[in-house]
């Protein structure tokens, strides 16, 4: 049991607690500086999942530390690690993990009030907004994810179209049981499945929700964008929003903000950007002219933690205009009193600008990594990490046992092995390559083919893992077919 002075929580013994803390910070660097002679993953036995359900018991923290080290980091899902290249998950630093354990010793509530986090958190929105060229007018805030960045953007479109078209005529067509019908939306069948749940969750339903076939790059039809929006207004309906994806889930393609963004304006209708990880090639100069147009987005959605580095999770979302980002959250309550002066000043908070009242301090990690790194430095990881996409792409094609299955936009390459039966052997691949703690690739399907399909985020790739994956996906596709074919 953790030995304690009277009812408090804070340990009796405050130069073995420093001891231990000392301790635990030595293992966690050590776990990172030695990340490539450990597998990337493994899975959990049996016996591990058993433990981890038994019933509360309590213990020293010199103890539940050693319980973590045995049963929690040998068994993580290993995005740390350099031939971690599935989904899209980033790589996290030290900075970061530091910067995490002094936000946790503050313990700051960053929903609101008078306080130094909230500005570090605004100073972080500033620098975003330079970095994308938005107006001093625009407002950010930091949240879980994209997923929850999208669902915001979705409610301020639709609280933009409420103002433009006035409330009087929403609530005559939600009496006329019309509402459902009345907005519609559109993005392309390679976005993100938040867009749909943000419609579902903002009560607009997935009904309202239009998906846009995409060309032979993966990038959304804008011709046909255009007609569905025509065709929706001739039949009555209101378009109000449109997502763009900038490095889309599968293939890492890139829609065509600036003629998106000039059908928008023409329609009157809001334009917001799904950037997740793609997004933050703005920190590249060699990349980021091909996100041309994304300054004249209505709202952006991205993550730090991908492509940026930071620790899990901070994600953030834009706003151009900051007026409709607060009208759509900010409500008035007793318990939430504004004053001039003492800690209930500094009006607007950031609980104004989203749907938390309770958050955490995510911008100070993201304010060390881009302090300490800088956009140069992060810019660099971005490009680096393009650069080692289209060496594995180069390699695929030079290797007849393998084939590219989409073009290569940014980091994410899909290939598979050639072979009879290529979906279930890939598909196999794909689980053996993990379950060898070699490389962890996860999978898609493009067109009917079931894809091997890597996601370069980490900074710390080199060629050498690239060669590393190549050399099992070659092995293992090889015993795989041979057993096939026994």
């Amino acid at each position: 049991m953790f030995e304690t002075v009277g009812k408090s929580l804070d340990p009796a013994d405050w130069t073995a607690f420093r001891q231990q803390a000392h301790k635990m910070l030595d293992d966690m660097l050590d776990y990172t500086e030695n990340l490539s002679s450990r597998d990337v993953w493994q899975p959990m036995p049996i016996e591990l999942q058993t433990r981890l359900r038994s019933p509360l018991t309590e213990k020293t923290l010199a103890e539940a530390h050693a319980e973590f080290m045995r049963d929690v980091l040998p068994y993580a899902v290993g995005n740390v690690h350099p031939r971690f290249m599935g989904w899209v998950h980033g790589g996290g630093t030290p900075v970061g993990m530091i910067a995490e354990m002094l936000a946790a010793g503050l313990n700051a509530n960053l929903g609101g009030r008078n306080q130094a986090p909230i500005e570090i958190e605004r100073q972080v929105m500033r620098w975003v907004r330079d970095l994308f060229g938005f107006p001093e007018t625009a407002s950010g805030v930091f949240v879980t994810g994209t997923s929850m960045a999208n669902l915001i953007g979705c409610l301020c479109a639709k609280t933009n179209v409420n103002c433009r078209c006035g409330f009087s005529r929403i609530i005559r067509m939600i009496a006329a049981k019309a509402a459902p019908t009345l907005l519609t939306a559109y993005t392309s069948t390679a976005a993100h499945i938040s867009v749909a749940q943000a419609l579902d969750i903002s009560g607009i339903g997935t009904n309202a929700l239009r998906k846009i076939p995409v060309n032979a790059n993966y990038e959304m039809d804008v011709s046909a964008l255009e007609q569905a929006i025509i065709a929706d207004k001739q039949a009555g309906k209101t378009p109000f929003l449109v997502v763009a994806t900038v490095g889309t889930v599968d293939v890492g393609a890139i829609d065509d903000l600036q003629k998106i963004a000039a059908l928008c304006q023409h329609e009157n209708v809001w334009f917001h950007i799904d950037g997740a990880f793609g997004a933050l090639a703005m920190l590249a100069p060699q990349l980021a002219p091909r996100l041309a147009g994304i300054e004249l987005a209505d709202s952006i959605a991205f993550d730090f933690h991908k492509w940026g580095q930071v620790p899990y999770d901070a994600g953030f979302v834009l706003v151009r205009d900051g007026d409709i980002h607060q009208k759509t959250f900010a409500s008035p309550a007793a318990y939430l009193q504004r004053h001039e002066r003492g800690l209930s000043a500094n009006s607007p908070w950031a609980c104004d600008f989203g749907l938390d009242l309770s958050r955490g301090f995510r911008a100070l990690k993201t304010w060390f990594t881009l302090s300490v790194y800088g956009n140069e430095k992060l810019g660099q990881v971005v490009a680096h990490t393009c650069e080692l996409a289209q060496y594995l792409k180069c390699e695929i094609e030079a290797t007849p046992e393998l084939e590219l299955l989409a073009p290569v936009a940014l980091n994410i390459v899909c290939f598979r092995y050639r072979c009879d039966d290529a979906n279930r052997v890939n598909t196999e691949l794909v689980i053996a390559l993990q379950e060898s703690g070699i490389a962890v690739p996860s999978s898609t399907t493009l067109n009917g083919n079931v894809a091997i399909r890597t996601a370069i985020v980490n900074h710390r790739t080199t060629e050498h893992d690239i060669d590393i994956l190549l050399a099992a996906v070659l092995k293992f596709g090889n015993a795989l077919t041979l057993n096939n074919n026994l």
